[in-house]
């Protein structure tokens, strides 16, 4: 099958109806495999998930790279996303250190452009608030980007409310990335009601709840310890046994499907954004074809509402135990 597109946001911006997020191509998720993450951006383009996702700080800077590489004759057949807005020093990532100095961001965005190899960025996020910079300078230097031809739409990650309605009252903001999945519900009492108001599509990462939607998972200390699940709270001890338990119904409306767990989860999403009003366009993150696939034959699964409201009771807010990240990241969430 070949995707359809989704509007995302009021300003004119078309994507594919899921993307593919990047960032695992280079870090957090086993070591990288250039060859085997080349081959499937490039059968992503040819089943017509063209909306890449990455950021500068992937790597840092190699993933950015990789899809400059992968993308030498194809730019024009995709939506690039990228981000902006933490701090790099010497070639790393400092701590949880952001920097959205207008400077920065310039700086950010001529780095990006020349790894990307091309002379514009689709969409451009800010990747988490700077509490030490008024989201109006960030916005307000974002559209002055616009104006040069150098980016073409706005997004912000992670961000609250309030800031939100700040930064699009300057500059229209097209996209607003956040983790929302049947895993993850955070948005739906605030969030997701004032992007139906303003007009700002959603793009949910970890749609498939950093795997464990899958159904294929193992406990925390089975993992490597570079790979990120090693650390995340909902695969440890008892968190993990409630989680499986949870996750039930997911598996249980696959088998009576025929399909996998994560193409339900996935599934569910896209059902979910008629429902809100939304525009929501989910960026599954793999570096391998075979999962890719699965993740684009998702958007042909039709689920129905007694279908829908079974796996929303299943995994309702307070029935996933644990936090989503531990408390050293939750800190640069904006909410």
């Amino acid at each position: 099958m070949t995707l359809k597109t989704r509007k995302l946001g009021s300003q004119g911006l078309q994507v594919s109806a899921i993307g593919l997020g990047c960032m695992g191509m280079s870090q957090s998720y086993g070591p990288a495999d250039e060859a085997e993450s080349i081959a499937t951006l490039h059968r992503a383009i040819e089943l017509g998930c063209t909306f890449l996702d990455t950021a500068e700080v992937y790597g840092p800077y190699t993933n950015e790279a990789l899809l400059g590489r992968a993308l030498k004759g194809k730019r024009d057949q995709v939506t690039i996303a990228t981000k902006f807005g933490f701090r790099i020093e010497n070639g790393k990532q400092v701590g949880t250190d952001r920097d959205s100095q207008p400077r920065t961001i310039r700086t950010a965005v001529e780095g990006s452009l020349k790894r990307l190899a091309t002379d514009h960025i689709d969409l451009l996020y800010q990747h988490r608030v700077d509490p030490s910079v008024p989201i109006e300078d960030v916005a307000g230097t974002v559209g002055e980007l616009v104006a040069q031809g150098k980016v073409r739409f706005f997004g912000l990650s992670e961000a609250g409310a309030a800031n939100i309605r700040r930064s699009h009252a300057v500059h229209p903001v097209s996209a607003v990335q956040s983790e929302y999945s049947l895993w993850e519900r955070n948005l739906e009492p605030e969030i997701i009601p004032l992007l139906g108001e303003l007009g700002i599509g959603l793009v949910p990462f970890s749609p498939l709840g950093r795997g464990f939607l899958a159904g294929d998972v193992k406990r925390a200390e089975d993992y490597p310890k570079g790979d990120y699940r090693h650390h995340d709270p909902r695969y440890q001890g008892e968190n993990f046994d409630a989680n499986v338990a949870a996750a039930a119904k997911v598996r249980d409306i696959a088998a009576a499907k025929g399909v996998k767990p994560g193409q339900v989860a996935l599934a569910w999403l896209l059902h979910k954004g008629a429902g809100f009003a939304v525009d929501v366009v989910p960026i599954p993150g793999t570096k391998r074809r075979k999962y890719l696939e699965e993740n684009i034959a998702a958007a042909a699964i039709k689920l129905d509402a007694a279908e829908m409201a079974a796996l929303d009771e299943a995994l309702a807010p307070g029935k996933v135990s644990g936090p989503r990240y531990g408390e050293r990241t939750m800190v640069m969430i904006d909410r």
